[in-house]
């Protein structure tokens, strides 16, 4: 269950994504499957060949990519994989928004 942005920010992330941009949205998510995790990074590109670059600087593996009918390939960050790669790209507002301090 995805909570804590607004239909703004989401919409604003799915434009940057249709436009070829690597483009970022941290939000509160909940999962059964993640106990762990309180929060997730979704970043996402329609360009697979600049967003399967993007992960490699990070290790991110092609097939961790979501694709789904809905047209917004996406790799989702989690735990500290997510709190590196924010910090690393300079977004410490989506860290002290949506994830504890380190």
């Amino acid at each position: 269950m995805a909570f804590g942005l607004t239909k703004h920010e989401l919409h604003a992330w799915k434009q940057r994504v249709k436009r070829g941009e690597i483009a970022f949205l941290t939000h509160f998510w909940l999962d059964d499957r993640f106990p762990h995790a309180r929060s997730v990074t979704k970043v996402g590109c329609c360009d697979l060949d600049a967003l399967t670059q993007w992960g490699d600087k990070y290790g991110l593996k092609k097939e961790w990519i979501h694709e789904r009918e809905e047209g917004f390939p996406h790799f989702d960050l989690l735990g500290d994989i997510q709190y590196d790669i924010l910090h690393k790209e300079g977004l410490d507002d989506h860290i002290s928004r949506f994830l504890k301090s380190k």
